[in-house]
């Protein structure tokens, strides 16, 4: 008997989904954006924050926020429909403990990820119109919606630069709770943040460890905030603020050579440039610190979020989320080994420690050696 062939719609049904669940589940997907807006304008009137842990009309809650009674009434209810509140009777709101971290006081808060990706969006979103090419070509579109490429139209808008920055130590701050306690920084004497804008994380790391000292690296645009971050938290004196292009060099004199959230945004070749100018400067003993998520071997749908971050960087940067393997490589390639990879968890959410050492020189400096009988 000839079997016919499976249908996807049959393999669902196969795993306890009915059609319907499943023409509901595409539904929440087209409308996601929405949804992401709808959180936004939470956060903006200080929804969570009003409501202060009890249960609240929305006619208190709109004279407390002033807004609108019926169209706070209807933001109350498509929260409670995204399950961050629930309607314990007609009117009547609750938070619930996926809501209560729309509020930026709470323990492990989101609403920064939220307020940061409302930044982010206004530039990014334009690209996304032109996903279908990019993924046609392997080119990215942001080029097609501004006419330049990302970095340089933050450097031509100078605002906008300085709203990218507040973006990115909002994004980097889950990720400073948790690294100064997930490596032992304390072996070491000096601490260099490659690309690492205001100082967010090297601040918590120096806070952590106080015999260590620090030295800063990005462009002049890039260290704007840096000052300030340092000031702050008394660190003026213990940390060295370097401009300068990680394409070029990076600056001699430390240990250990932090590279957070940058290798995601280049093609590999570039990379290997970072990691190559960390190599030349690293003591024996000294190791590279990569923090980027890492996707596994094989799509696990609980960390779509990567994925889709993943196209993200195809579309506006030309860069990748990578795999262990792929680390392995543009490693190996810069005169790198991988020693270990290890989940941040905690409020670090999804990113990785990827921690790497010298492995003889660069493979492309050993090729050439080769070549001329070196």
């Amino acid at each position: 008997m000839t079997q016919e062939p499976t249908t996807v719609a049959q393999v669902t049904r196969d795993e306890g989904r009915s059609e319907t669940d499943d023409r509901g589940h595409v539904v929440q997907l087209v409308f996601g954006s929405l949804a992401a807006h709808t959180l936004r304008a939470a956060i903006d009137l200080r929804i969570v924050e009003l409501m202060g842990g009890a249960e609240t009309s929305a006619t208190d809650l709109a004279r407390k926020a002033g807004t609108h009674p019926q169209a706070t009434l209807r933001l109350l209810r498509a929260l409670a429909g995204l399950r961050l509140l629930r309607e314990s009777a007609p009117g009547t709101f609750s938070v619930t403990p996926a809501g209560a971290l729309l509020d930026p006081g709470a323990p492990g808060s989101m609403a920064s990820l939220v307020t940061s990706s409302a930044f982010m969006e206004r530039i990014m979103q334009p690209g996304w119109e032109y996903l279908t090419d990019s993924v046609r070509t392997g080119d990215t579109s942001f080029e097609k919606a501004f006419g330049k490429d990302f970095f340089s139209y933050l450097k031509d808008n100078p605002e906008r630069y300085a709203g990218f920055n507040e973006a990115m130590s909002q994004a980097t701050r889950a990720t400073a709770a948790v690294l100064p306690g997930a490596f032992d920084f304390g072996r070491f004497g000096t601490v260099a943040d490659v690309g690492g804008g205001d100082g967010t994380l090297l601040a918590a790391v120096l806070r952590e460890h106080t015999a260590l000292t620090g030295i800063l690296l990005d462009t002049a645009d890039g260290l704007a905030q840096a000052p300030e971050t340092l000031r702050r938290d008394g660190l003026t004196e213990r940390c060295a603020l370097v401009p300068g292009d990680f394409f070029a060099s990076v600056p001699e004199g430390a240990d250990v050579y932090l590279i957070k959230s940058i290798l995601h945004d280049w093609p590999d070749d570039r990379c290997v440039t970072i990691l190559r100018h960390c190599r030349e400067v690293l003591p024996a003993d000294g190791r590279v610190l990569i923090v980027e998520p890492v996707l596994s071997e094989a799509v696990d749908p609980e960390t779509v979020g990567l994925y889709l971050g993943d196209l993200n960087m195809l579309v506006n940067w030309g860069g990748r989320e990578r795999t262990r393997a792929e680390f392995d490589e543009v490693c190996h390639r810069a005169g790198l080994a991988v020693v270990s990879v290890t989940r941040l968890g905690g409020p670090g959410g999804l990113f990785c420690l990827i921690e790497a050492r010298a492995d003889g020189p660069a493979a492309d400096d050993a090729a050439v050696m080769s070549r001329t009988g070196q």
